[in-house]
């Protein structure tokens, strides 16, 4: 917390949110880099809120990395160390000796931000950034302005990606009559016919990416080696093949030498295949003949204490992609329709916020809400930390949906089943109760899922056994309304009730939120109550920091626990008992509080049988996966589904209104371009060696291949769209009837060869 959390030394009064993850991360490299070395993180408070951060955290303990609560007052040179004094929270001064210190530092709003704000006339808060509401966190006080990124607050990388889709999809909004409009189609040149008659022209691009791989791997040796290899009329090095001057170099080789096939040994195809893909379009060659090398994970990193192995291994991966590159074929790439209509499932904030952004885009959807209302958990909070009401702004939201043309809303509906892939979906929504239940189809094109989640109950403190214990969201409701001096006298506050490794293995990011807004309610009503907060770690990130603050002003006493010294309640008639460890006095403490409050933490709601429905992955913790954690935050693997709210995981209601946004944004994409091209590597049936036995139906993991009759026998047939080319179907196949373009059995038996013949050859040798 160097820089933030302190109004004292530097005016930061507020969390920025990152750094924590950011040192954990920082921690756990160097470790791998070197594991003797010893690593001690000092902290206040530490803030892994974000989706399975806690698991680093985790990692971090078991390898060795400690943790210490401390407050550090000084670092200064000590015979050639560093010393750090630091005090505990039982008022302990202790020095410590150590060879470098790392500061994680915090995130500030932009140097020039005040110069921005006059020119926009957008507001800024107090700490300088970007001024928005709770319930319109993307939009500034200007109409036409909208703000995304640490601007808006400080984040990390996976909330800025989210919050750039949220304010694309309001800025396209704004913009949808001029969709189309001045628009500039890339131009390819025409692709270089390329058949079995031509010769083979390989060419070999060595990547050293900086030092990331040449400093463990010898590129040059690697390069100069596949020179000598069969059809490589080519070879070279870059320093950054994905720069822009290595692209112009690569299309202009590709066309000088007249290359026809092209390996690139570099870093990881799930990040660079597609740009070099394109590069090769640019350059007027089909995009399959390209063949990617991982050097980097695969070499450079995995055996970073073995440059030679490294090195050796590096060759022999770049003579296997050689060998088959010369055997790879131009694939086709195929469209396929849109129909422009969404499956939204959930009818909360999320779901009702999702469909309002694609009907102001033009488009219609569906509105699935399993109950009777919808609403969703926004029905049961009255208020926000910011202190804005929730039911105006819910009666707003739902009443936008139902005078909406282009929304269909069904409540007391489920998913039945559903069929299809991107583009063109076909699925069946159950609805209504008793002799009114029916089914209706309905054709769409792609899937939102908004489905929720909801308020554990652990079986712990007394909850459920005495009427004085009760959860947050509890509590909030008896604080609606509640006349002056008549909250509470005492309460106890016991934070990761259930969560953080009791029934719940994560952190749920709301809750200590949930209990400012709480504890900054009862002073209001009763300034003179008597309230104790025992945390483990207040996870009051970004501008929250400043309820945090004000609640201490007012006197709230936090007290931390440790995870295997956890508070005990016990109840006995009327009264509740509290017992504690007090880590500040370091002695036992027992109370008799008019009220015990538990922050518990949220579930996912119904996401095991949609997982299976949909064929989307969940965590280890029940919320559905996304497809990439920062560079598709928002989509699921499955393509033409995406995710959004507490399905996805915990968050409060402003991060959920910006994650239905991008949602929509992302959904939009294909309902506007009224087609999508499908990846030409997909798994393909000959039909007349299928003998319809099922297996890869039943195998496939996307639903991507179907069994129809031809001359009324079964046979399989892949749907093209739906497919993600792992291979399983092809692999079962009893009768080799299916294959994989760019991964055929003759290509892949190259590879095999080219690594097993070579090895042959340094048998004889030796």
């Amino acid at each position: 917390c160097v820089g933030s959390r302190d109004e004292n030394l530097c005016g930061n009064g507020y969390c920025s949110s990152v750094c924590c993850m950011y040192a954990i991360k920082e921690a756990l490299v160097t470790k791998e880099h070197d594991p003797e070395v010893d690593i001690t993180v000092y902290y206040m408070d530490i803030r892994t809120q974000g989706k399975d951060f806690d698991a680093a955290r985790e990692r971090a303990e078991a390898i060795g990395i400690k943790f210490v609560r401390a407050k550090v007052a000084d670092v200064t040179p000590w015979d050639n160390h560093l010393k750090l004094t630091y005090s505990t929270l039982d008022g302990q001064h202790i020095f410590a000796a150590h060879d470098m210190v790392v500061l994680s530092v915090g995130l500030e709003s932009p140097k020039d931000a005040n110069k921005i704000a006059d020119i926009t006339k957008i507001d800024l808060n107090h700490y300088d950034f970007c001024k928005t509401e709770t319930f319109a966190p993307l939009q500034t006080s200007q109409e036409g302005i909208v703000v995304a990124g640490a601007f808006q607050g400080p984040k990390d990388i996976p909330e800025s990606v989210t919050q750039s889709s949220g304010a694309a999809v309001l800025a396209s909004t704004v913009l949808k009559k001029q969709r189309g409009k001045g628009t500039i189609s890339k131009e390819y040149p025409d692709e270089l016919a390329v058949t079995d008659d031509d010769e083979v022209r390989i060419g070999v691009f060595v990547c050293h990416c900086g030092i990331n791989i040449s400093s463990v791997v010898d590129c040059p040796e690697v390069a100069e080696n596949a020179g000598g290899m069969e059809n490589v009329t080519y070879y070279t090095e870059n320093l950054y093949s994905c720069s822009q001057d290595a692209q112009e170099q690569i299309k202009k080789t590709i066309k000088d030498q007249k290359l026809n096939r092209v390996v690139i040994a570099a870093c990881s195809p799930r990040t660079h295949e597609p740009l070099f893909q394109e590069t090769l379009k640019d350059a007027g060659l089909n995009r399959n003949l390209f063949e990617m090398v991982n050097i980097r994970d695969q070499c450079s990193w995995v055996h970073a204490n073995e440059p030679e192995a490294a090195t050796e291994k590096s060759k022999d991966l770049v003579r296997m992609a050689v060998s088959k590159a010369a055997h790879i074929q131009p694939l086709p790439e195929q469209t396929v329709p849109v129909t422009p209509k969404a499956l939204i499932l959930g009818g909360g904030v999320a779901g009702m916020t999702a469909a309002l952004s694609l009907a102001d885009q033009g488009f219609q959807s569906v509105l699935v809400e399993k109950s009777s209302k919808i609403g969703g958990n926004l029905l049961n909070l009255k208020n926000t930390l910011a202190g804005d009401t929730t039911a105006g702004y819910l009666k707003t939201l739902t009443t936008k949906v139902k005078k909406s043309s282009k929304i269909d809303v069904v409540t007391d509906g489920t998913l039945a089943q559903t069929s299809g892939f991107i583009g063109n979906f076909s699925s069946v929504i159950e609805s209504g109760k008793g002799k009114k239940k029916k089914e209706q189809t309905y054709d769409h094109g792609v899937i939102v899922v908004a489905t929720g989640g909801h308020e554990h109950r652990p079986d712990l403190y007394q909850l459920g056994k005495s009427k004085k214990v009760v959860t947050q969201q509890e509590l909030e409701i008896k604080l609606a309304g509640r006349a002056k001096n008549r909250a509470p006298n005492s309460i106890v506050m016991i934070q990761c009730a259930g969560s953080r490794g009791e029934d719940l293995n994560y952190c749920s990011k709301v809750c200590c939120n949930h209990a400012m807004k709480n504890i900054l309610k009862i002073k209001e009503i009763n300034p003179d109550s008597q309230i104790i907060v025992l945390y483990r770690d207040i996870r009051t990130y970004g501008f929250a920091e400043d309820a945090y603050l004000e609640a201490r002003k007012k006197g709230v006493i936090f007290i931390p626990y440790e995870v295997d010294r956890r508070p005990v309640v016990t109840s006995k008639g009327s009264k509740v008992q509290v017992d504690f460890f007090d880590t500040i006095m370091q002695e036992e403490v027992s109370m008799n509080p008019d009220l015990v409050t538990l922050s518990v933490g949220i579930v996912p709601q119904g996401t095991d049988e949609l997982s299976k429905m949909l064929k989307l992955p969940v965590t280890a913790n029940g919320f559905f996966l996304e497809a990439h954690v920062k560079l598709r935050p928002v989509e699921a693997a499955v393509d033409g589904v995406y995710i959004c709210g507490l399905a996805h995981a915990p968050k409060p209601v402003e991060e959920t209104i910006v994650q239905a946004q991008a949602a929509a944004a992302k959904a939009a994409m294909p309902l506007v371009k009224g087609y999508v091209t499908v990846d030409p590597i997909v798994s393909s049936v000959e039909q007349d060696k299928c003998i319809g036995c099922g297996i890869c139906v039943s195998l496939c993991p996307y639903g991507a291949i179907q069994m129809e009759k031809v001359d009324k026998k079964r046979k399989a047939k892949t749907i093209s769209a739906s497919c993600k080319a792992c291979g399983i179907c092809a692999s079962h196949c009893p009768t080799f009837a299916i294959s994989m373009g760019g991964f055929t059995n003759e290509q892949l038996t190259c590879q095999i060869e080219a690594f097993g013949n070579k090895k042959a050859e340094e048998t004889v040798e030796a």
